[in-house]
């Protein structure tokens, strides 16, 4: 598939500077959403590679990324970008302003995309894609008389936002953007003025916007969402809030791409899945982690050593655990996150998913505590439902955390049932839009 933005814009947003760029590796560091994607339309075609900067990219990461990557321009929306390598002198302001000015491009480059990954400590990783691959994914299904709004939770400069900007411009759809400072009922507000249709986040971004009394300003068609594992409790949620839309989950990840989307209102995925032959995306199970082949896998990393991304066989290690159940696999958690409890491993996730389920509760967060004993034991945040109301006394929290507790006793090996719970008014998410675990 041989994909371009090139044409997309008749007018320039880098102030006539793009002849600057070209053949440049090029980082794009912009503090706002939209400046950042016109500079992505503009750059696509003309530099040899564009590193994506998402907004919480520590500044002390900026000088090895900026090394690995082998950055010789800065596209920027702001003065003087705190952030730009330093001896880098040649920087390019952006704005949302467009100008008439198109300058004659030269020879076309096959643009290299890097994102970085969002891990929640150390140096991130650099994985280079091509526009191909990202685009991969994306299949334009809506008439012509069907017009389609797309609307995302995520930023752009992550994988799942990238997604949904390339959705909408390929389709020739529009696109709302979120907005750092907003709160989540503004942005729900916001979209629900602009009649969105299609809108994807995370698990974490859909259980935050259905606590809000904003959560019925949007109508969509349809409700996608991934970067975590969508339990039942979301889903019905979701369904129940939403009931003209149709609801999805989707796996994917920043090397391997999309993988799959389920579409039947059910955690998990079909275990037909598994093993197929003769499809684009393949999959398979090897020591209970999902590993995925495809033409949406990313060509490598940059730096690190450039390590292989992929295994020997073309297979990509995702590094989240599944389990099979019947005819259907389900998402435990990631392989690096387990808690240790006397020597059992335990998936916060799997225990977050049945907490979950309990009807007074909306989100919650496992963890580990240290215990002399085992190491480690279980423990959980949790937010109820309109942020505690109905728990009216400490009697009655006290009843409540029983009942949980009780929940999970009935679901889980003694070892991951939370020995404490805690009732909080709201948990931390990332920028990438997930929990925050660190």
């Amino acid at each position: 598939v041989s994909v371009n933005l090139t044409g997309l814009l008749g007018s320039s947003s880098l102030g006539g500077r793009l002849a600057e760029l070209h053949g440049c590796s090029v980082m794009v560091d912009c503090a706002d959403q939209l400046t950042a994607a016109l500079a992505l339309i503009e750059l696509d075609g003309v530099a040899r590679r564009i590193v994506l900067c998402p907004p919480d990219l520590q500044a002390v990461h900026v000088p090895a990324v900026a090394a690995a990557a082998e950055i010789d321009a800065v596209v920027s929306d702001q003065p003087a970008s705190g952030r730009s390598p330093a001896g880098q002198e040649r920087v390019v302001r952006c704005s949302a302003t467009l100008t008439p000015a198109r300058p004659q491009r030269r020879e076309r480059h096959q643009t290299q995309w890097v994102l970085l990954t969002s891990g929640t400590t150390g140096m991130p990783k650099l994985v280079a894609h091509s526009l191909s691959s990202l685009a991969a994914p994306i299949k334009i299904s809506e008439g012509p008389g069907d017009p389609v709004l797309w609307s995302t939770f995520y930023d752009i400069r992550r994988y799942g936002g990238l997604q949904i900007f390339l959705r909408a411009v390929i389709g020739g759809g529009s696109l709302v953007l979120s907005n750092a400072e907003e709160s989540t009922g503004d942005f729900l507000k916001r979209a629900g003025a602009c009649a969105v249709t299609h809108i994807s986040g995370t698990p974490s971004h859909w259980r935050r916007a259905l606590m809000s009394p904003l959560a019925r300003s949007i109508r969509p068609r349809y409700v996608r969402l991934s970067g975590e594992i969508a339990d039942q409790a979301i889903l019905d949620q979701l369904r129940a809030t939403y009931p003209q839309a149709r609801v999805a989950h989707a796996f994917a990840s920043t090397e391997a791409g999309v993988a799959f989307e389920v579409g039947d209102a059910l955690a998990g995925f079909p275990a037909s899945l598994i093993g197929q032959q003769g499809v684009d995306v393949e999959l398979k199970v090897e020591n209970d982690s999902l590993r995925i082949r495809s033409p949406r896998t990313a060509s490598g990393y940059l730096g690190n050593g450039r390590r292989p991304l992929a295994e020997a066989d073309g297979f990509v290690d995702t590094g989240d655990i599944v389990a099979r159940r019947g005819e259907r696999y389900y998402f435990a958690g990631r392989r690096d996150g387990t808690i240790n409890v006397g020597g059992s491993k335990v998936h916060p996730e799997e225990v977050e998913a049945v907490i979950n389920r309990h009807p007074d509760v909306y989100m919650s967060l496992v963890k580990a505590r240290k215990n002399p004993i085992t190491g480690s034991v279980v423990v959980a945040d949790v937010v109820l439902n309109d942020s505690l109301n109905g728990v009216g006394s400490t009697a009655g929290a006290e009843a409540l955390k029983a009942e949980i507790i009780q929940t999970c006793r009935d679901a889980l090996a003694a070892y991951k049932v939370p020995a404490a719970i805690r009732l909080v008014s709201s948990l931390d998410v990332a920028a990438s839009g997930k929990l925050a675990r660190q």
